[in-house]
């Protein structure tokens, strides 16, 4: 079998996977954050934090939870790695730097995971389990939470009232994430994952010297790392170590984990608006964007142009012989078009223009199918600006789900979208423009200025992947990508809360024969297309700085 037969059979494989997991699951998450029971473990949480869990929240109070508890965990994760030397189970590490310990603290709560370390030399078993894996469930409950706040001001009327932040984080992780995770967890021990509380310990000679690894929990890490959209790594090669991801099957496994709950969110949509079809449409557009990715990501990177890409039957540089080109491509795909970020392979070593899909896939606001909660707020924000396009050409006041898009509500839809890019570009030229920086990378050229676009791509757009031969771990890129990540993941949280209070606020308007249809085929289409061409129009210069350049002259 070649392998390219061999990558077709796991793309289907994969397909056929998420479909059976996504009426069931996406029906589950619906009821999750309707109902109005509370499980015992959930009001014991709530009566320790002093929360009302049935007292609803106007949109500004949403925010408001959604920032105090977002700055209170990032105060929390900086003190344990700045105390980490003090801690038990540190095995022997020092405490993190301050514009390291900020980097990783602001990082793993944008739910970015950015990582400037060598994490199995640098964190210890507290820090790891008790503040990073810690933090990979609340960050994605989070971005949950205001995907189905946003949901609700589509689906209430004559309201401002968006539901209750603190309900809605503690059932998202008590009730979804936790559950998954544990099975997860079971599923990856049995493919060969390690999940111990080892120490450091010698395993041979390697070179001359003698080469130490230690032990951890990394199964139920790696779970939540890839359910949650997280996807900072146990260790430095991230998912390309075969400790935590030891063969195509659990490879497979943690490409599924990474897709299964933003497809499935379309579906809690559709059952919370009363439409399960506007859910088929959005979910419709992702899948397009995914697989077409994912087809143009297999053909770049089996395209066989030289006598070394004939003898590997591809490029293999950068990627791991047991998943093979296919494996891998798929990993990348999903990783940069969800806001997961663990990689497989390294994305550096890449065609030129497989960097750049990589990249491209990060700049369309990762959402096909977008991270956990963040995917489905961005892609229902590109619906708007699609109904608005639409009205436009028509002559006729744009209207989604029945609420009218008003100037108040394209005004926030295009504070939304202009955000990400303002953070990439500006944080890209002040580095290209200082002497400092520059020094950071590892090649010139277009190659090297894609280093810098993609860090700052992954970190305003709560990615986390890394083109590797970017040397990050200085004061300037921790303090910049970390700033990035921050006002990337929470400035447009406050355009898509304030989105949601307004459509609460609105009295339905009754579907006529002049309103567009949002749940057929040709909406899904104009939908992708107006993706795609506001990516280009805003990317497209710097994109042909650095990868397109790069593909064309190689």
């Amino acid at each position: 079998m070649s392998s390219q037969v061999a990558g077709l059979l796991q793309l289907i494989a994969l397909i056929a996977a998420l479909a059976l997991a996504y009426r069931p699951l996406g029906d589950y998450m619906a009821g999750v954050y309707s109902s109005e029971k509370n499980y015992r473990p959930e009001k014991w949480i709530y009566k320790a934090i002093g929360a009302n869990p049935a007292a609803e929240m106007r949109w500004p109070a949403y925010l408001r939870g959604v920032l105090a508890f977002s700055a209170v965990s990032v105060l929390f994760l900086y003190l344990m790695q700045r105390v980490q030397g003090s801690l038990p189970g540190s095995l022997g590490f020092s405490s993190i730097d301050p514009d390291q310990a900020f980097n990783t603290a602001a990082s793993f709560v944008a739910n970015t995971n950015w990582q400037s370390y060598y994490g199995e030399q640098a964190m210890g078993h507290v820090v790891q389990t008790g503040g990073l894996a810690v933090q990979n469930f609340l960050s994605a409950a989070v971005g949950m939470a205001v995907a189905v706040a946003l949901v609700r001001g589509f689906a209430r009327s004559r309201t401002g009232e968006l539901g209750n932040f603190w309900a809605d984080l503690v059932r998202g992780t008590v009730r979804i994430l936790i559950p998954i995770s544990v099975i997860g967890a079971i599923v990856l021990v049995a493919c060969g994952a390690i999940q111990n509380f080892s120490g450091i310990h010698q395993v041979g000679q390697f070179m001359g010297g003698t080469q130490e690894w230690n032990g951890g929990a990394v199964a139920s890490q790696e779970v939540i790392k890839e359910l949650g959209t997280n996807g900072g790594g146990y260790f430095n090669a991230n998912s390309a170590h075969p400790f935590e991801n030891p063969n195509p099957l659990s490879n497979l496994f943690e490409i599924f984990l990474i897709l299964l709950i933003p497809f499935a969110l379309t579906r809690t949509f559709g059952r919370m608006v009363g439409s399960l079809k506007q859910g088929y449409a959005i979910l419709g557009a992702m899948a397009v964007i995914w697989i077409g990715f994912t087809a143009l990501m297999m053909w770049t990177e089996f395209a066989h142009r030289g006598p070394a890409f004939e003898i590997a039957g591809g490029a293999m540089e950068g990627k791991e012989t047991r998943f093979g080109i296919a494996g891998s491509s798929m990993f990348a795909v999903a990783t940069t078009l969800t806001s997961t970020g663990a990689v497989n392979s390294f994305h550096s070593s890449y065609t030129g223009f497989g960097g750049g899909i990589t990249m491209l896939g990060m700049q369309l606001g990762e959402i096909a199918p977008g991270g956990v909660g963040s995917g489905l707020y961005g892609m229902l924000i590109m619906a708007i600006i699609a109904v608005f396009i639409a009205g436009l050409m028509v002559g006729r006041t744009p209207e989604y789900l029945g609420k009218k898009i008003g100037t108040r509500q394209i005004k926030l839809a295009a504070c939304y979208i202009l955000v990400t890019p303002a953070l990439v570009l500006g944080f890209t030229a002040v580095a290209m423009a200082l002497p400092t920086p520059a020094d950071s990378m590892t090649n010139s050229g277009a190659h090297g200025f894609s280093e810098i676009l993609y860090a700052y791509t992954s970190g305003a757009n709560n990615n986390g992947s890394a083109f590797a031969g970017l040397n990050a771990d200085t004061q300037w890129f921790n303090t910049t990508i970390g700033i990035a990540m921050l006002l990337g993941r929470f400035l447009p949280m406050v355009f898509v809360l304030a989105l949601a209070g307004s459509l609460a606020e609105q009295k339905p308007v009754p579907e006529t024969a002049g309103t567009l249809r949002t749940d057929k085929p040709l909406y899904a289409g104009l939908l992708v297309g107006t993706i795609l061409i506001i990516t280009g129009l805003t990317y497209f210069p710097a994109l042909a700085l650095g990868p397109l350049a790069e593909g064309l002259a190689s």
